[in-house]
């Protein structure tokens, strides 16, 4: 499909008008217990789009027991049907490509060429992926001399899920796909402050899958929460979403003692050598700082770059984001979004003020941008901050916009001491054409994910997930699917039956 202003402009007037949304609750819409609701706004425009149930611990005790309610028969379900549920799904995401792409832009401020490319075909690829992989949770056998020892692996159970909002229908996608084809029940939280493209999804779903095995409670995350972690038929949490929140999932967690997997925040380094493809390294840079208005957990916001390549880094970076368009998320043009809330936008501008009262200089960018017939849109411009010291808060704290700090180097022992002198450690990059120098680095980096000269550069089954307080677990590989699965060792007995009874344990360097 060849996008155009026209074209985005008709369908957003026709998705325009504001749908309610009620909680999907065993197969079926249901309105909240509180009867209260929240506003999905666009932030470009600060329309309101849509209303989502301000949902409470009833909403998630009914959606918790139809999950469970629904598990035992799915958990049992071929691995076959499994597949055939999540291609359709692919599918279903696949007719509706172009209207998804509309209502992540419009709900999130992002750029539609970015939703439409990259969002979701991401997400019809993710259930695709997971499709095949249906068939890959299974067990093992071990033959001994007195006995045949099988291991069954088995789907955990209930499982909560709780979203961002930076791309809604991508981690929805990411979440559900793998807990299905493992053959876990769902209960799905999206975020309030974005979230219209997963509702509406979930509404075209509703005839694929079988009542129960996907729960949506829609709410604030105080009210919802905990009540949805702490619920004693919840089995397992998974989270993507800021250290914070996190830790407090975590102790509520805690409480019923079940696994968690997190993806949390990150404040990667892009390490440029001077030997590095400058101009390339430099679209590296200004793709991490503009892709999805910088709100990318994995984005590279530490540029770090070696002294004798500083000045053409820089001049190219600039030159480069200069070009950059940025305006109308709708406008497959545009390069540049919308922040996606208030709140974000907030938060970003007083890091533009914190950088100024640290001593970083500002190279380009550094205030609100205003843009034509859209003054009250949440825009930011994109900045370059140099004169940074690695132990600033903008070198340090997850700023989640389109901002990016440029660190000088020489050593690269010392480089490394400080690219890895961070809470987080989720992604990182490394420009060099030194094959050598580049597997070093990357052993040295403290991080879960590296691309070498190529950014963003994301491969089907790449595991996803960080070090330190990046998280735990990871997405979007087979790996994930061990995280859904608990394993159940049966041994059965070939001896014939003792007089006297021992317990068989294995002695020391002796069969086990």
């Amino acid at each position: 499909m060849q996008l155009t202003l026209d074209l985005t402009r008709k369908k957003a007037e026709e998705l325009g008008k504001p749908k309610t949304f009620g909680q999907f609750v065993g197969g079926q819409w249901i309105e909240g217990d509180g009867g209260e609701t929240i506003a999905l706004e666009n932030p470009a425009t600060r329309r309101i789009l849509g209303y989502i149930q301000s949902g409470n611990a009833k909403d998630v005790n009914r959606a918790v027991e139809a999950a469970a309610s629904a598990f035992p028969k799915w958990a049992m379900s071929a691995p076959a049907q499994r597949q055939n549920i999540l291609r359709a799904i692919a599918q279903r995401i696949r007719e509706r490509h172009f209207e998804y792409a509309m209502l992540e832009s419009l709900n999130n401020g992002k750029p539609i060429t970015d939703a439409f490319t990259h969002d979701i075909v991401g997400a019809m690829g993710h259930f695709e992926f997971f499709a095949g992989a249906a068939f890959f949770p299974h067990g093992q056998t071990a033959d001994f001399a007195d006995a045949t020892m099988l291991v069954h692996r088995e789907p955990i159970g209930v499982v909560a899920q709780i979203i961002p909002w930076n791309v809604p229908l991508l981690m929805a996608a990411f979440k559900i796909a793998s807990a299905l084809a493992a053959g876990c029940t769902v209960v799905l939280k999206p975020a309030e402050v974005a979230c219209l493209s997963v509702m509406q999804f979930i509404e075209d779903i509703a005839d694929i899958v079988p009542p129960g095995v996907i729960n949506v409670v829609t709410g604030y995350g105080h009210a919802v929460g905990e009540a949805l972690v702490s619920h004693p038929k919840v089995r397992k949490v998974t989270f993507t979403g800021s250290r914070p929140t996190a830790q407090k999932i975590i102790g509520y967690a805690a409480k019923n003692v079940i696994p968690q997997t997190m993806e949390l925040g990150g404040k990667s380094a892009n390490i440029v050598c001077e030997d590095a493809n400058i101009e390339a390294a430099a679209q590296s840079a200004v793709i991490t700082n503009i892709f999805n208005k910088g709100e990318v957990c994995s984005a590279g916001t530490r540029v770090f770059v070696h002294e004798k390549a500083e000045d053409q880094f820089l001049e190219a970076f600039q030159r480069q984001l200069q070009a950059i368009k940025q305006g109308d998320p709708l406008d497959p043009e545009t390069q540049l979004g919308a922040m996606a809330s208030k709140m974000q936008f907030d938060k970003v501008s007083g890091y533009l003020e914190l950088a100024k009262d640290e001593g970083a200089t500002i190279f380009q960018g550094g205030k609100a941008a205003s843009i034509d017939n859209l003054e009250n849109g949440l825009f930011i411009e994109p900045t370059i901050f140099t004169e940074v010291r690695n132990d600033m808060r903008i070198a340090q704290e997850e700023i989640f916009g389109p901002v990016t700090s440029v660190i000088r180097w020489k050593d690269e022992a010392e480089m490394l001491k400080q690219a890895n002198d961070t809470e987080y450690g989720l992604a990182g990059g490394i420009w060099t054409n030194d094959l050598t120098r580049a597997h070093r680095i990357a052993r040295g980096l403290e991080t879960g994910m590296i691309w070498v000269n190529r950014y963003y550069n994301f491969k089907p089954g790449m595991p996803l997930g960080g070090y330190k307080q990046s998280g735990f677990g990871r997405e979007g590989c087979l790996e994930t699917l061990s995280h859904y699965t608990l394993t159940k060792a049966v041994v059965i007995n070939l001896d014939e039956p003792q007089s006297t009874y021992a317990v068989r344990a294995p002695a020391p360097n002796t069969e086990s």
